[in-house]
């Protein structure tokens, strides 16, 4: 059996153009939340702003969140632009625990302007965390079900997703996690932001969590600065089942 894992979705309030200060803030909520596995929206550090410049792994300003996940003993995903040595950018998922810094995960199903600057990641990803294996999606990826069937296909015990939807989006943000739970029969992690974000006035929050059988485990309101937190609780690693059906079966030998 695995273990319990705690997780929280941040929704936290938007610094505008100001890395640092996101960071700063960024930090302060991994501390309060008390989880393992602290979970942002898309392009928390920046805002959705497809201007920002992009962040590299070693940039200093990311400091504050290196310390605090160290501090809580913390994994947090944190949302920013980044650019690959060959000088693509992706819309990218940063892994930062606190020894490092990682791109975990590289945004796939681009929308709109994005296509103006961005590269489409390649591939679904699944990140590992004390045995829990975490398929990661940005925004789109998460409307869009191949991506959830790709990234399920890989063997995952929840889908995490860091989004933006806009303010009267409630009712889509909600059957968009509840299908991608019900259809894998699997837990759904969402940090969406709230109040202003880059070039949105007004965004929806409601980040929540979502049981393997849809039912909603806890969301919170409309407002920015607001954390959710819950224990997902130990059971048997879905990866470890599949791995369990494609082993072929013990071989009796005579004695």
């Amino acid at each position: 059996m695995g273990t319990p894992l705690a997780v929280a979705a941040v929704q936290p309030s938007w610094a505008g153009a100001d890395v640092l200060a996101n960071a700063e803030l960024h930090a302060r909520a991994i501390v309060r939340a008390e989880a393992r596995l602290v979970v942002f929206p898309e392009l928390s550090l920046t805002g959705y702003d497809l201007g920002a410049p992009s962040l590299a792994t070693d940039d200093s300003r990311l400091r504050p969140i290196v310390e605090a996940c160290r501090a809580a003993g913390a994994v947090a995903l944190v949302g920013a632009p980044a650019r690959d040595a060959d000088g693509r950018e992706y819309i990218a998922t940063l892994a930062v625990t606190g020894e490092s810094v990682t791109v975990a995960y590289r945004k796939m199903w681009l929308h709109g302007a994005e296509f103006d600057r961005f590269t489409p990641g390649e591939k679904p990803t699944v990140l590992t965390l004390d045995g829990w294996r975490l398929g990661l999606a940005i925004c789109y990826d998460a409307a869009v079900p191949q991506h959830a069937a790709d990234t399920a296909a890989l063997g995952i015990d929840a889908y995490v997703a860091s989004t933006i939807y806009g303010p009267d989006s409630h009712s889509r943000r909600d059957s968009h996690m509840r299908e991608r739970a019900t259809t894998h029969a699997t837990w759904v992690v969402l940090a969406t932001a709230a109040g202003p974000s880059g070039t949105f006035a007004h965004t929806s929050g409601g980040s929540g969590i979502w049981t393997p059988n849809g039912d909603l485990a806890t969301q919170a309101g409309p407002d920015a600065g607001q954390t959710v937190a819950f224990s997902l609780p130990a059971l048997a690693s879905r990866a470890m089942d599949l791995r369990a059906e494609l082993m072929p079966p013990p071989v009796s030998r005579p004695t």
